[in-house]
């Protein structure tokens, strides 16, 4: 039995070329369907850029633990491979008694998910390591840091293609039927035979699913999308590392990164929406300004503007808690060689070689490697 390909990835997001470059890496056959002009072009590029430590998911969750590994794995990554990267760490900052309170549930949390770093710090230890902020206190989060999402995810193109691998672009799935111990898809009028097929479409993964034939709309969870939209403004970032607020029920809350030249970032907000639209609208600014200055009073009038906005894919509603990464072999969906991932959002940049290595394992553990 022969396929043209071993192994397609449909999606050349950062969480799809991770999981690419794992297969290629291993010496397995593996084409990439890409459906825009270039690689991460929504929301792998449309991110804070953020390395997260791991300290916000619930316990023992694909979340949490994916993310403490990636994190380590990704660390080494760019170093090795030359990523522009930088360990800025993380302040999470309290600026009232009840916060305060706060910042000891979430080291707590932190701790469950074996992230054994944080720090407490007092007032004053945290404007010693920050003068421009306000807070009552803060938990210092030394693991965390930035990365260049492009050049990480120019890294991984380079591994695949120097692994044999391929990435078409302009390529979209148009469908999908079993074939011979694997399927048949369809792409741009074109028909490619392959072993596995893994669905790592994004905020597109539902759209994919319902094109796969045999697959029940049981096994395609519902999709819910955020918006968030980021500011930046012309003056100097007066922190070295990033400031996050304690975090509420809906979000972690307006904090300020940066990029890696230095840039401040403010963002991003939350907003629950209907449809994919990266305008960002100027008004947005009236509730960064109030949330800033809560920790940074020193803000200046009219200092914002507009950057740039990205979507996240999710699987919980609007009142639903927190939902975990869906990553469905066919224990659950019953179709030999096909991997779902439904609600890849954060943490998927700092987790994604941890992802690519979980997902080639799944098909080999399924006797399909």
């Amino acid at each position: 039995m022969s396929y043209d390909v071993e192994n397609i990835v449909i999606g050349a997001g950062v969480i799809g070329l991770a999981i690419a470059r794992d297969l290629a890496v291993s010496g397995r056959d593996v084409l990439v369907l890409e459906k825009a002009a270039h690689f991460g072009s929504e929301t792998s590029s449309r991110n804070s850029e953020v390395i997260h430590a791991g300290i916000y998911y619930p316990k023992d969750s694909r979340k949490a633990i994916f993310c403490v590994e990636g994190k380590s794995r990704l660390y080494e990554y760019c170093r090795t491979h030359h990523v522009p990267h930088l360990n800025t760490g993380k302040l999470i900052v309290a600026t009232s008694n009840d916060e305060t309170r706060i910042l000891e549930t979430l080291a707590e949390k932190a701790r469950n998910n074996n992230v054994n770093d944080l720090k407490f710090l007092t007032k004053a230890e945290a404007l010693r390591l920050e003068p421009a902020l306000t807070c009552s206190a803060a938990l210092l989060s030394p693991s965390t840091g930035i990365v260049d999402s492009h050049q990480l995810m120019l890294a991984y193109v380079g591994e695949i293609e120097d692994h044999g691998g391929a990435l078409a672009y302009n390529a979209a799935f148009e469908g999908a039927r079993q074939w011979e111990g694997g399927f048949m898809i369809e792409s741009q009028g074109t028909r490619i035979t392959c072993r596995n097929l893994i669905n790592s479409a994004g905020l597109y993964a539902q759209d994919v699913a319902r094109n796969i034939e045999g697959l029940s709309n049981r096994n395609i969870p519902d999709r819910y999308i955020t918006k968030g939209s980021y500011f930046t403004m012309s003056a100097p970032s007066p922190f070295s590392r990033l400031i996050y607020p304690v975090p509420n029920t809906a979000s972690l809350g307006i904090h300020v990164t940066l990029d890696s030249a230095g840039q401040i970032r403010f963002g991003p907000d939350q907003e629950w929406v209907d449809k994919i639209d990266y305008e960002v609208d100027p008004k947005r600014a009236d509730g960064f300004y109030e949330a800033i200055r809560k920790y940074w009073p020193a803000l200046p009038d009219n200092s914002l503007l507009p950057a740039y906005s990205g979507i996240r894919p999710k699987t919980q509603s609007p009142t639903d808690s927190m939902a975990d990464f869906t990553i469905d072999d066919d224990s659950v969906h019953s179709l030999p060689g096909l991997i779902n991932l439904f609600g890849m959002e954060s943490p998927g940049l700092t987790a994604s070689l941890k992802i690519g290595s979980y997902v080639r394992d799944l098909l080999t553990q399924r006797n399909r490697l």
